[in-house]
């Protein structure tokens, strides 16, 4: 299969975009994760970073369900993602239901409706960050063209944790990574808040998170903030979904 080059430069350039002012890094990485399912001919994927003792966490996904699974992984400590993080290159299993080295992973993965997964590095020089997991619901491997530009991606993401300023100081980088994992705790807490309150799915949650975010100039992990402390911004979290209805 071959990637559309119109759709990877437009990619590119609001990949880019979005590395430029008012940076959100969580925003970015979930952007991302959308953005290799569309480009890619996948069916969902996810995002692991190491934290500060090099354990990993999910920190994006491009839907619950995917989410879900990635921490089912790290709870079992066996998948794709976590032996690409360890061995610091691409891992495929084109067929899970012949990966008996991640019998729990495996399972679960075709349970959710997949097929086969791709994990890439997430990697700066000889040093790695995490890893992102591209899952299918056919089986077979990501071809040449497929493989280059997820790995192109994934350096966009690496890039995007480091910042400009994390390429020079390796105590940013640590910096950022914390950041960016307590965010996702908040983030996950709101989505849990926000869904019981409007009696919608976690995964709507998250959508009307974003986009009231977006809407007004506001950093995801504050409006979350705002959501799980009850204050007047998440209120009108609550309005701007309710008037969509």
């Amino acid at each position: 299969m071959s990637v559309p080059d119109a759709r990877v430069t437009r990619t590119f350039v609001e990949l880019a975009d979005t590395l430029v002012a008012d940076f959100d890094l969580i925003e970015f990485l979930h952007l991302l994760t959308v953005r290799c399912v569309e480009l890619l001919a996948v069916d969902a994927a996810g995002l692991l970073l190491a934290n500060t003792h090099g354990v990993l966490n999910v920190v994006a996904a491009s839907g619950e369900q995917v989410r879900l699974l990635e921490l089912m992984q790290l709870q079992n400590h066996e998948g794709a993602a976590i032996d690409c993080y360890r061995e610091g290159r691409a891992v495929q299993a084109p067929d899970l239901a012949k990966a008996p080295h991640w019998p729990v992973f495996a399972q679960a993965a075709q349970e959710a409706g997949f097929s086969s997964v791709t994990a890439l590095p997430m990697r700066l020089r000889n040093e790695i960050v995490g890893a992102v997991n591209l899952f299918a619901g056919k089986t077979g491997e990501l071809d040449a063209d497929q493989l280059s530009v997820g790995q192109a991606l994934t350096d966009i993401a690496t890039i995007g944790i480091l910042h400009e300023r994390t390429l020079r100081r390796h105590e940013v980088l640590v910096e950022q990574l914390q950041t960016a994992l307590t965010s996702r705790i908040t983030i996950e807490q709101a989505k849990g808040v926000l869904a019981e309150r409007l009696g919608i799915a976690v995964d709507v949650a998250f959508t009307a998170l974003r986009l009231y975010a977006r809407s007004n100039r506001r950093r995801l992990v504050e409006v979350a903030t705002s959501v799980i402390e009850r204050l007047p911004e998440g209120d009108e979290v609550v309005a701007a979904y309710q008037r969509t209805r």
